[in-house]
């Protein structure tokens, strides 16, 4: 059937219409794939938003390289603390394989696993004779992803196996102190203690510093700054050996230089240690010094702690006691009474007194250790024989006020400003709460608490030509690299003229030659010191209970050099058997002759206690 008028058939297409048509959607196209490798190309490239960074920073891990704890030396250099690292060597058996790296002429190595097992063998033969080939292969081999190899490995062996730069051989490091002299000087240096503290109303916990001693008291100096290592880790865990890898080392702590010499510690605790001992005390101290610039040589107690051991199990021994316990120092104290006196004008060594066989002042009574009948003495005879009748019969002249002025000069109440943790001040109180008796016993001894470092820098100030410096027990503080810095000594404080500080001098000089303590004589050297005895007040039930017995002496008296101080709590005996002066003598002894001190070549300047010729002035 012919076709319709109404329906004519299609027209033909147009080929050049068709062939714009497919270039325009053609070009659209490879514009729009164009921008697309563009843009991807623009991200690798340039990374606007650091996609790649991000990606390194997560295969990116960081090692800490601990930095060691600086050491505690005596003045000679022995070390007292030390700080140890070791490593724990550790293989990851599931990613042992051959692996890559370059070497220092920038050539790849590849190591077989087989090859990594001759080296570390090598290595770890330096450490025990007894590893071989087929133990350290037994450790690469298997599954486990912490295969230890070996332990306690130190720094440098474990630096020459990290050379080998195996990704699947690491370390984990440890950190040990150690007190290599036990007890030595124990309760001087002190413990480093971090313990986990709990905050108070939350899950979380807070480090705690419980550090006692030099350790705490110079922890910024010795802590040092902690290293680290930057490395790369694959998906699977394993450390890209080709990938940047950076090292910050660690700067180790600087080493504290104690003023404290090793030898004189060691004696003075063994000597202190035998008398506690042999009179059943329940402490002794024991304090010697270089009276010219305050450095400690000594602070030795009858028990000091191990730092090192686990538990302390009396927590006094944990602080010394010549800067912990406060006691009554008994008649030492009469040498800071005597300096007052003689530097007021109101006595000298040779004044003569009469002393009566007791004393009644303002309704107190005081009487003498010994009985004696009424006396003509001289201050040094007082002095010598430690009477507390005639102490009081001079002492008096000296105003209440004043009294308790001179106590607060010398520093009694008041921290000594020792670098160390615990330290007491004793108890002076102010003199309008003295009451009666108070007022008098004062100036020999009771009534007062201090220290006995605090009763050995009377002597110090004395010894020194009347100026009283503080106590020191660090000489220096030494940086890694060597770099030495002298802790100053500060400037003292003059208690009384050089005149007064040497009729004190002659005054304890002749306690030891003209009294009853001749047992702390030193041969060779002129010696001078005071003993001590007061009641020792019962904490618990009060009143008192027992005696603090003690002996402070200098030598030699012709160039003062050292002072030694020695206090016993509560020792068993008769009064006059529990004194320390004999271990004084060996002490003193034993600095003399370390430091080579030279002989006295003079002779001692001697007062009879006794006047016996009646024409002879007294003071009023």
């Amino acid at each position: 059937m012919p076709r319709s008028d109404s329906n004519p058939a299609p027209a033909p297409r147009d080929p050049e219409k068709l062939g714009r048509r497919a270039f325009v959607l053609g070009a659209v196209g490879a514009c729009g794939a164009a921008l697309l490798a563009g843009r991807l190309s623009y991200v690798q490239a340039f990374d606007p938003r650091g996609m790649a960074e991000n990606a390194r920073k997560q295969r990116q891990r960081e090692e800490v390289l601990p930095a060691l704890r600086g050491e505690i030396t005596d003045i000679n250099g022995v070390v007292l603390a030390r700080s140890v690292q070791r490593y724990t060597l550790v293989a990851d058996q599931s990613a042992v394989a051959d692996y890559s790296y370059w070497n220092a002429d920038g050539k790849s190595v590849t190591v077989t696993p087989t090859e990594l097992v001759y080296q570390l063998t090598d290595i770890l033969r330096s450490l025990d004779s007894s590893i071989d080939d087929n133990f350290v292969k037994s450790k690469l081999d298997g599954t486990s992803r912490y295969s230890v190899i070996k332990t306690n490995v130190p720094p440098a062996v474990y630096d020459r196996i990290a050379q080998l730069q195996a990704p699947y051989i690491y370390g984990t490091v440890m950190t040990e102190r150690l007190y290599p002299n036990g007890s030595l000087a124990g309760s001087v240096i002190g413990r480093y203690s971090i313990v986990d503290e709990a905050i108070e109303g939350t899950t979380q916990t807070r480090k705690r510093n419980n550090s006692v001693g030099i350790e705490r008291v110079y922890d910024e100096a010795l802590t040092g700054k902690d290293g680290k290592r930057t490395y790369e880790i694959s998906a699977a865990g394993v450390r890209i050996p080709v990938a940047q890898n950076s090292t910050e080392s660690a700067v180790n702590g600087k080493t504290v230089r104690l003023t404290i010499n090793q030898d004189i510690q060691y004696f003075a605790q063994q000597v202190i240690s035998e008398r506690a001992r042999q009179l059943n005390a329940e402490w002794g101290t024991a304090v010697v010094m270089d009276i010219r610039d305050g450095s400690i040589l000594a602070m030795a107690d009858s028990s000091m702690m191990d730092p090192s051991a686990e538990t302390i199990e009396n927590a006094f021994d944990m602080t010394p006691r010549a800067i912990s316990m406060g006691v009554e120092p008994g008649s030492t104290e009469k040498i800071l009474t005597s300096s007052a006196l003689i530097e007021e004008g109101i006595t000298t060594p040779r004044s003569i007194y009469d002393v009566p066989a007791t004393l009644t002042v303002n309704g107190q009574t005081f009487t003498d250790t010994f009985t004696h009948p009424a006396q003509r003495r001289t201050f040094s005879g007082i002095i010598t024989d430690s009477m507390n009748t005639g102490t009081v019969l001079v002492g008096q002249k000296l105003e209440k006020r004043k009294r308790w002025e001179w106590l607060k000069k010398y520093g009694m109440g008041e921290y000594t400003g020792i670098e160390l943790t615990g330290e007491q001040r004793g108890l002076v109180p102010e003199w309008r709460q003295w009451d009666g008796r108070q007022e008098f016993t004062v100036l020999f001894g009771q009534g007062v608490s201090q220290t006995p470092l605090q009763t050995t820098m009377i002597f110090q100030a004395l010894a020194n030509k009347g100026i009283k410096l503080k106590p020191r027990i660090v000489d220096a503080v030494i940086d890694p690299d060597g770099t030495v810095h002298k802790q100053p000594v500060a400037e003292g404080t003059r208690m009384v003229s050089e005149a007064t500080a040497r009729d004190c001098l002659t005054l304890m000089e002749n306690v030891v030659e003209k009294g009853h303590v001749q047992d702390a004589r030193v041969a060779g050297y002129r010696v001078g010191g005071k003993t001590g005895t007061a009641e020792a007040p019962d904490e618990e039930k009060g009143g008192y209970r027992g005696y603090t017995t003690s002996f402070v002496g200098v030598a030699p008296l012709d160039n003062p050099r050292y002072v030694v101080s020695l206090t016993l709590q509560r020792p068993q005996g008769q009064v006059g058997l529990i004194g320390v002066t004999t271990q004084f003598s060996k002490i003193m002894e034993k600095v003399l002759q370390t430091y080579k001190v030279p002989r006295s070549t003079t002779e001692p300047e001697l007062i009879e206690p006794l006047v016996t010729d009646n024409s002879a002035q007294k003071n009023s």
